[in-house]
């Protein structure tokens, strides 16, 4: 379990200091996220390797949901103030996600029903 911790955890830092170090504006994690994705891909021997700590780390995944809720509840003041723009931000996004959602489902199952050429 701690190799593959420390597998993740390099990952991660790997994809912080490439964002930090090339100014990017892409959060270290997803970079780290992308870089984890790519070795995995080139390597099949290493997702076995991976499983089992990943396994226990999205069961507990729960956790790492206290601290925004800790966030907000040291920002309800804050957050009452603001709630308009929050709800019409929150209203407007998830709108726009389901619309991309649906036209990238369209597309993609217009382009896999096709007959081979």
């Amino acid at each position: 379990m701690l190799p593959a911790l420390a597998t993740l955890l390099v990952f991660q830092t790997l994809g912080e200091v490439l964002a930090y170090a090339l100014a990017l504006p892409l959060p270290g994690p997803v970079l780290g996220m992308a870089l984890l994705l790519a070795w995995l891909l080139a390597d099949a021997r290493a997702a076995p390797r991976l499983r089992g700590t990943s396994v226990e780390l999205l069961r507990h995944l729960s956790l790492l949901f206290v601290p925004a809720g800790v966030g907000v509840m040291v920002h309800v003041g804050r957050i009452a103030q603001e709630w308009l723009p929050i709800v019409v931000a929150l209203v407007v996004s998830t709108v726009l996600a389901i619309g991309v959602t649906a036209l990238v489902v369209q597309w993609a199952s217009r382009r896999l029903t096709r007959e081979p050429r």
